[in-house]
């Protein structure tokens, strides 16, 4: 049990752009809560946006608020109701704070619940000494999973979620966009049993990056044909699966024409605003789409963690670390557009 009544957090303190941090009192938890001290957090483009306070976050987040849902910690203190939890324990954690009402959730589908909130988006955050959190959304870390890999479970999770959408065995796979997600996707694809996995995007940090984390072909767009690509490998009719992470309406365009006919899509990145789709390709070709958020609780992540145990190896996505104190830095690495995940370290606060 913590003595402790203040924390240090990192806040959105106002409703301009950039974070500060400030002192802030320590959640007290509830009687089916649980209170963790954090370890190690990652900077996900969600945080960014809240940085920015571009137009979704001034809709979306309330102010004040402390962010971060990435993390991994130690539980701290335990409500008198939580049970199969230890003080002591190695956790991580599902962000997505879930209703228990709706259809979806009373049928376990708790990833579908329309009434979800988001800690450190709609509720107080991991960026913090301190975090307050549901037992229900508590996930253990087993030994072998170390908290740096514990503070990317959460788009980890993401990746593994929109790549184990479709069969991956034998199949040939076009993941559009060389995010950290994109990048980990590929990653879980050639796991899974891809025979040929294909990253495109236009930015070589990012691509080269790829290559060092997966066994993959990255493909800069900007100066290589797809279809020579393609011949290369072999592959005749195009690919079977395609994992959309960008965003890009030219990456989504360009994924429809590459795929064989009953290709299967699922996507993950957010195309900006209203974009066109020419849906008569989608039909004649037959494709089948799967728009995909956030991760499938909690089957998601018992699949990656058993990944993680069996050799799944992502930690080369992680390409800097900082002091919480020099989250300033790490912000700007992350929006510098070339880097991996960015994790901060809480352990010194």
């Amino acid at each position: 049990m913590t003595t402790n009544t203040e924390m240090k957090a990192l806040v959105k303190a106002h409703a301009s752009e950039g974070l500060w941090m400030q002192s802030a009192p320590v959640p007290q938890i509830g009687a089916k809560d649980v209170l963790i001290r954090v370890n190690k957090t990652g900077i996900c483009g969600t945080d960014v946006h809240i940085w920015k306070w571009d137009e979704w976050a001034a809709k979306t987040v309330p102010v004040p608020l402390i962010i971060g849902h990435e993390f991994a910690g130690e539980i701290v203190e335990m409500g008198s109701q939580v049970e199969g939890l230890a003080l002591g324990q190695r956790v991580s954690g599902e962000g997505h704070l879930v209703g228990k009402e709706s259809r979806q959730s009373r049928a376990g589908k708790f990833h579908l619940d329309p009434q979800t909130l988001g800690i450190g988006v709609q509720e107080n955050g991991a960026f913090a000494q301190y975090l307050r959190l549901d037992s229900f959304n508590v996930v253990p870390l087993p030994d072998a999973i170390s908290d740096d890999i514990g503070a990317i479970l959460d788009p980890l999770g993401n990746a593994v979620h929109t790549a184990l959408s479709f069969d991956l065995v034998s199949e040939d796979v076009l993941i559009t966009g060389a995010g950290p997600i994109g990048i980990m996707a590929a990653a879980v694809a050639r796991h899974a049993g891809a025979r040929h996995v294909v990253i495109t995007d236009i930015n070589k940090e990012r691509l080269a990056l790829a290559a060092q984390v997966a066994d993959v072909v990255p493909v800069d767009v900007s100066s290589e044909d797809l279809n020579d690509v393609c011949a290369r490998l072999g592959i005749k009719q195009g690919f079977d699966v395609g994992l959309e992470m960008s965003g890009s309406q030219p990456a989504l365009d360009q994924m429809i024409e590459s795929l064989v006919m009953g290709g299967r899509i699922a996507m993950l990145g957010i195309p900006p605003g209203k974009s066109p789709v020419d849906w008569s390709r989608i039909v004649f070709k037959a494709l089948t789409v799967k728009g995909v958020y956030g991760r499938e609780i909690f089957e998601t992540w018992y699949k990656m963690i058993s990944m993680l145990q069996n050799g799944l190896d992502v930690s080369g996505i992680i390409t800097h670390r900082y002091a919480a104190q020099d989250f300033e830095t790490g912000f700007a690495t992350m929006m510098g557009g070339s880097s991996g995940k960015v994790v901060l370290d809480w352990t010194g606060v």
